[in-house]
């Protein structure tokens, strides 16, 4: 096939529609407008650059809607030509998105909208977002805080921050009561809350989850909580490699109790056997950790209720 019908073909068939037509679906609370993830079982795919290139972010493979069809089928070149051929015309859903609308701003580098925007204070819409919907205690609230690891984000949002070796600030997870994603033009590589000396590696997806696990176990002396954001970029790889081959080092999988969560654990032990650490899985007692902590806090609101209840009414004392 000529280069120019290849490149009208590759314009008219996105990556979504070989996706849809494969039986993925678009997890939209962990999608973007700039990179929507689709899901099938525990195989995951980035869909980015408008619809015409994509990712798998747990392993190095990427490309075109060409190398999608194979990718998937493990068919060959002239095979995949076929099947996407066959998709012309097909249209792709769109997610729902929720973030509000708003004017296009000019977009400032990382450390710029990072610096501008305030840290969270008590009664701040961040702080009751963490407190009231995540349930997070205060003292990690303050704990992250303090560490220079949350801003105030848009819409009653938190950012927590991602930052390479040297503790620079590289991105920041977004998430709020109906928007969750990462900074544009940012790189995920750790968010990390407690000690950079700590030799208690705790792997967790999210930085709410790394919170979550760390309110458990009540910030845990010689522990760091980590999270990867949801992916794994080669410099997360890096990040974590680096951080499990000190001597002494243990390496907690603490990902989540789901498929994708043991996919991300598997990987994590090949590490720890690469570099020669220890290496622990801690599965959270929920889906994940912060489900976990909503689900223990709520268990301690009815443990209460119930004790209020059952107590016996004051009496007033009469006097004969």
């Amino acid at each position: 096939m000529e280069k120019e019908k290849l490149e009208e073909l590759r314009d008219r068939v996105p990556c979504a529609a070989v996706l849809e037509q494969a039986g993925f679906a678009i997890d939209v609370k962990e999608s973007t407008r700039k990179a929507v993830k689709y899901r099938r079982d525990a195989e995951i795919v980035i869909v980015i650059h408008g619809g015409r290139g994509w990712f798998d972010p747990l392993s190095d493979a990427k490309g075109d809607v060409f190398g999608l069809a194979e990718h998937l089928d493990g068919v060959t070149f002239v095979e995949a030509l076929n099947r996407v051929a066959a998709l012309v015309g097909i249209v792709a859903r769109d997610p729902a998105w929720s973030r509000p609308p708003g004017k296009p701003a000019h977009i400032r580098s990382v450390s710029e909208r990072w610096a501008t925007r305030r840290r969270p204070w008590q009664g701040s819409m961040t702080w009751r977002y963490l407190r009231s919907e995540r349930c997070l205690p205060a003292t990690i609230i303050r704990e992250a805080i303090q560490r220079n690891l949350l801003r105030e984000g848009p819409y009653g949002s938190m950012w927590a921050a991602h930052v390479n070796d040297d503790g620079t600030v590289t991105g920041w997870e977004e998430r709020g009561p109906d928007w969750r994603g990462f900074s544009t033009g940012g790189s995920k590589i750790l968010f990390r809350l407690g000690s950079p000396d700590a030799m208690r590696l705790c792997v967790t997806e999210g930085a709410i989850d790394a919170m979550s696990l760390a309110a458990f176990e009540g910030l845990r002396e010689g522990s760091v909580y980590l999270s990867t954001g949801g992916g794994w970029s080669p410099m997360t790889d890096a990040a974590v490699r680096k951080l499990a081959a000190r001597p002494g080092a243990v390496l907690v999988a603490a990902t989540d109790s789901n498929s994708q969560g043991e996919t991300f654990a598997c990987r994590l032990r090949d590490i720890a056997d690469e570099v020669r650490c220890d290496w622990l899985r801690l599965k959270p007692p929920a889906e994940d950790w912060n489900e976990a902590l909503k689900a223990r806090e709520k268990e301690k609101r009815e443990r209460r209720k119930e004790t209020s209840q059952g107590l016996p009414h004051a009496r007033r004392s009469h006097q004969g």
